[in-house]
């Protein structure tokens, strides 16, 4: 890497990197070699930048970068101005860290297939989180086709980092720039290249983000602790709304005909589904985005990809993408454990503190930290194979590397890279699995699905974990339509699998968040939108509360509301029960230990039709008047206290007789607003209604999400007294609260 500046040419030698002078003939007297740490820390008051291979930066070159760098430095207070705008970025977000950080610009990779880069950046976001990362995109004219475009791309790819999108000419510089590092927007370009080599860019990376960081202290330290689990795993804003829908860019499928089941990589809602032919749904695997082994309902995966069945182990192994790593669940036990990487025993606990903070946090390896990982599996796993050997076939995105790890050891034996030798040894075992492709009639398939990624004369090779073969069906995921296509060969017709028992998925984890993140919300972390909020004064005791919920005229409700769906917390002087039973409800409190114990007594007397009849139950909810109705009681005492509801409705458009192009338009409009509730960036519903709108399933056949957030505040007087003036009078109380979606 050469870096040049005011006539002078630096050369920056690591270890890995063999010298490379660059001759200029005007300032040749004055090359010398410099260490890097030396070299930026020094005060510069001119702009540095590099060029790769021996050309000589040019006026106009240099003139052109300084340009490019204020105009990116004039548009990080604004999200849209007359010449840029910028996708997946907030309001809430918009410092990037401060000014004088450092600063990753990405430049010309949008508009073309470019995973591996994709898969270099997000890997330096995880090693340094301090690092501000920023996707810049030319176009000649803002449109919601580049808007809707890049939203898949962000969608697709799970990119958290802000976009930059400008009308503005900076062709000839960005058409040869991949990466740029600034030190701070007001300080020198250190690198510019276009294929610089990844060790290369992290170290340079590395050296300045060490450099910026100002040593912590224990204010610092407490902060970091807890909120760096909420930074570590963001999510891409541009497509939140999107998030509402049932399913989530759904990557891969695996099926298991012996026990008549599908697995499927709900891959943005960090879960895997378990459902059988109907649609219904039986299980699911993770709870929330993160790395945690554990029970199905605690542990936790980053965007799960491939899926594996092993019939003889009745294990599902699956690929942990963004954790780099590969997964086994057990179906039996209902368990998850990490097989790659290994757990580092070695690894000090620290105090007590840190050790709690570990648990609460995750109880799996650290892919971020792992040496085994860093030398391995270094770029999000993508694909799985199992070998005729019986060993994993693990194939990145790109089909540039492939891992094979021994089953029973989880330890990694060879690394192949390049696509050519991949196909040699993966080729049959890739063709197998597309070969229902072509059994089915290709205009079925939407466009997107049918052109998908090819490799070394395999066509389709992009759907290898997309694709399963179920009795007479063939499986197809389709990521852009959100759906998954089941193909039946006997009718040669294509259909939609439909979902139901929704409340087995529970609660998703980005309506309600832990008790620990209240402690966290003080440093910063966003609260979520209120959908209703109402104070009461009310005497102590007993409080029915009922919930009339009245939703939107043109939609309906797909299945009554599951009590899975539903969640109820109390704070302060109020004490949580549910209906008539008088049982706790919530596992966040204090008796959770006695509850168990009751719950066991309670199993213990009862027959396995009564069990049955139990994991058939929803909970105490019904439709009334066109009200879905939500019953629950708290005991007070007095104080204030306050009770928080949420609830995942699990609703569709109401569908038209005639459906025409204008009214698909309007009803994706109309979906996109609902999901987009309480949502005050429009940016976001456009880019969602533009997806909606152009997929090729009809806005009324998504099942969505509408959250439902209730908080009700209380304040609780005196107990009254008796006429002895020693006895307390036990007081009920019922109110009713109306609540309406519209």
């Amino acid at each position: 890497m050469v870096i040049r500046a005011a006539g002078k040419c630096y050369n920056i030698l690591r270890k890995y990197q063999k010298p490379r002078w660059i001759f200029n003939p005007v300032a040749m007297h004055s090359c010398r070699k410099i260490n890097y740490l030396d070299f930026i820390c020094q005060k510069h008051t001119n702009r540095f930048s590099t060029v790769p291979g021996s050309s000589k930066p040019t006026p106009q070159t240099i003139s052109e970068v300084d340009s490019f760098s204020t105009f990116i430095r004039s548009s990080l207070n604004e999200l849209e101005g007359p010449s840029h705008w910028w996708l997946n970025r907030s309001a809430v977000t918009k410092d990037l860290n401060g000014s004088d950080g450092v600063f990753l610009v990405v430049t010309g990779a949008f508009t073309e297939d470019r995973t591996i880069m994709f898969e270099k950046v997000k890997l330096l976001q995880q090693r340094y989180p301090s690092l501000n990362v920023i996707g810049v995109q030319l176009c000649k004219a803002a449109s919601s086709d580049v808007h809707s475009r890049l939203a898949k791309i962000i969608m697709s790819e799970y990119i958290t980092f802000p976009i930059l999108v400008s009308t503005t000419s900076f062709s000839e510089m960005l058409d040869r720039v991949g990466y740029m590092i600034f030190k701070g927007m007001d300080g020198p370009l250190l690198l510019q290249d276009k294929d610089v080599d990844f060790e290369v860019l992290e170290t340079a990376i590395k050296d300045l983000v060490v450099q910026h960081e100002e040593k912590p202290g224990l204010l610092h330290k407490l902060r970091g602790t807890w909120v760096k689990p909420l930074d570590s795993y963001k999510e891409p804003y541009l497509c939140s709304p999107l998030q509402n829908l049932l399913l989530y860019f759904p990557g891969c499928v695996e099926v298991d005909e012996a026990n008549e089941c599908l697995f499927l990589s709900d891959t943005n809602h960090h879960r895997v589904i378990v459902f059988d032919g109907d649609g219904k749904i039986l299980d699911c695997i993770g709870s929330s985005p993160g790395f945690e082994d554990g029970e199905f309902e605690s542990s936790k995966i980053m965007r799960p990809a491939a899926l594996l069945y092993d019939d003889d182990e009745d294990c599902l192994y699956i690929v942990d993408s963004e954790n780099h790593a590969i997964r086994r669940a057990d179906m039996e036990s209902r368990t998850l454990e990490t097989l790659y990487p290994k757990p580092n025993h070695h690894k000090t606990e620290g105090s007590t503190w840190s050790r709690i903070i570990n648990k609460i946090w995750s109880t799996g390896p650290d892919p971020s930290n792992s040496e085994e990982v860093d030398s391995k599996i270094s770029f999000y796993p993508w694909h799985l194979l199992k070998s005729l050997d019986s060993d994993l076939f693990v194939i990145n995105r790109s089909f540039e590397t492939l891992w094979i790890m021994d089953l029973s050891s989880g330890v990694i034996k060879e690394v192949v890279n390049g696509s050519a030798k991949i196909v040699d040894r993966c080729g049959p075992l890739i063709l197998e699995k597309l070969s229902g492709l072509k059994e089915m009639d290709s205009s079925c398939l939407p466009q997107h699905i049918s052109t998908n990624f090819s490799v070394e004369g395999i066509p389709n090779a992009g759907l290898v974990s997309s694709v399963a073969t179920f009795q007479d069906n063939i499986i197809v995921c389709d990521s852009d339509g959100q759906v998954v296509l089941k193909y039946n060969k006997k009718s040669r017709s294509i259909s939609r699998f439909v979902y139901s028992k929704f409340g087995i998925l529970g609660l998703p984890y980005w309506l309600v968040s832990p008790m620990e993140s209240a402690y966290a919300a003080g440093f910063g972390v966003s609260g979520v939108h209120v959908d209703h909020m109402q104070h009461f004064s009310l005497l102590p005791g007993r409080i029915n509360i009922q919930i009339k919920v009245e939703i939107a005229e043109d939609t309906e409700l797909v299945e009554p509301l599951d009590e899975g769906c539903i969640w109820r917390q109390t704070r302060g002087t109020a004490t949580e029960t549910l209906g008539a039973e008088n049982k706790a409800e919530s596992t966040e409190k204090v008796g959770v230990a006695q509850q168990w114990y009751d719950e066991l007594d309670e199993l213990a007397s009862l027959t396995q039709q009564e069990l049955n009849a139990e994991e058939d139950k929803t909970s105490d909810t019904k439709v009334e008047d066109g009200k879905i109705c939500i019953n629950c009681a708290v005991n007070t005492s007095p104080g204030t206290s306050e009770v928080i509801i949420n609830a995942a409705l699990y609703l569709r458009i109401k569908r038209h007789q005639n459906q025409t192009d204008d009214s698909k338009k309007q009803q994706a409009a109309r979906l996109a607003e609902i999901l987009n509730s309480g949502g005050k960036d429009n940016s976001q519903k456009d880019v969602c209604a533009e997806i909606i709108s152009k997929s090729e399933i009809a806005p009324e056949e998504f099942t969505f999400l509408r959250p439902l957030h209730v908080r009700l505040k209380i304040n609780s007087r005196d107990h009254p007294k008796a006429e002895n003036s020693k006895d307390i009078i036990l007081t009920e109380s019922s109110v009713e609260v109306n609540v309406s979606l519209k």
